[in-house]
């Protein structure tokens, strides 16, 4: 697993302050300056070497917005749908909302399209604190869907071992970086 672009690309990218909070601003975590194909292949495919030892999978499910780049090009490329949890309402019968808690902010998310008994694979951009990853896999375990791996591009806050542990599920991250001084600093 060399990911070479994602890695330098990371390096690269410019991190500003919101709050007390280091944001780095990446093409696959903020789709700026633009999501290359180059770079979008080499991280999917290698999302998909590690998804593809789930076994079955019904569906990939993302959360809004920059999981659907990443679940758009699995779901073409591995030929399994995909659903994607929403920051809107839409009042659908079997909605469940999630409370969303990220690093620098709080909001409400809302899943439709899953049933009981459904396997599925959750990809996302970016993993920080782990609220919202924590709030979404225990909704998902409330609605019976068998997560069997979550698959996370950049792992940025070193908790994706303890909720792994916490809901008994493997959760890879492709590369894990940290803030120093300023910058993007591959661990």
């Amino acid at each position: 697993m060399s990911l070479e672009q994602l890695k330098k690309s990371l390096q690269k990218a410019p991190v500003i302050k919101k709050k007390d909070y280091s944001y780095i601003i990446h093409p696959i975590t903020d789709g700026i300056p633009e999501i290359t194909p180059a770079l979008l292949h080499e991280v999917t495919r290698e999302m998909k070497k590690h998804i593809e030892k789930c076994g079955p999978v019904d569906k990939i499910v993302t959360i809004e917005a920059m999981g659907v780049p990443l679940a758009t090009a699995l779901s073409l490329d591995m030929n399994i749908p995909f659903t994607i949890i929403r920051k809107r309402k839409y009042g659908l019968p079997d909605e469940v909302s999630v409370e969303q808690v990220t690093g620098y902010s709080k909001s409400k998310l809302y899943v439709n399209g899953l049933e009981r008994g459904e396997n599925v694979v959750l990809v996302d951009d970016v993993l920080s604190t782990g609220g919202t990853l924590r709030s979404v896999l225990s909704v998902l375990k409330d609605i019976g869907v068998n997560v069997k791996g979550v698959f996370i591009v950049v792992d940025r806050g070193g908790c994706s071992k303890e909720i792994g542990e916490q809901f008994n599920i493997q959760i890879i991250s492709l590369v894990e970086i940290g803030v120093i001084d300023g910058k993007a600093v591959i661990q």
